[in-house]
């Protein structure tokens, strides 16, 4: 059973964007398999390189479009991203200086991450992507 489901209300309506967002919930998703089967020590490295490529190519995405369509929330909206990757470069670290970083941290903070930052910042600036074309 996932550990965390999409379900229309995380939509922006902005395809794009969304498909994006299942990807994340997709990475949350396989380490709590892997940790369901014992095997987290294993994926942990690799979820923590996906959180980082997802918050590079991601981000990119939305504050690429924030800046186009001139989005007024945009100064916000990046802080949130840059506290995203802090903290993944952060576990990063902790990892490679032979620090444990525990599925349970990283699944915490992926699902409690995700779910309040598209639920509250990124619904945002749907209806402005929206009015600008973007679906």
């Amino acid at each position: 059973m996932p550990f965390i489901e999409w379900a229309e209300e995380y939509s922006v309506n902005v395809k794009e964007i969304d498909d994006q967002h299942k990807g994340l919930f997709q990475i949350i998703n396989n380490l709590n398999d892997a940790v369901s089967e014992g095997k987290a020590p294993g994926v942990i490295d690799a979820t923590i390189h996906k959180m980082i490529e997802y918050a590079n190519v991601h981000f990119a995405t939305e504050e690429k479009y924030m800046t186009k369509y001139h989005y007024p929330g945009y100064q916000e909206h990046k802080a949130e991203h840059d506290q995203f990757n802090l903290k993944s470069l952060e576990m990063n670290g902790r990892l490679k200086a032979g620090v444990y970083v525990m599925s349970t941290e990283i699944l915490r903070f992926l699902k409690d991450w995700l779910t309040n930052h598209i639920l509250v910042t990124d619904k945002k600036y749907g209806p402005c992507f929206n009015e600008n074309g973007l679906i």
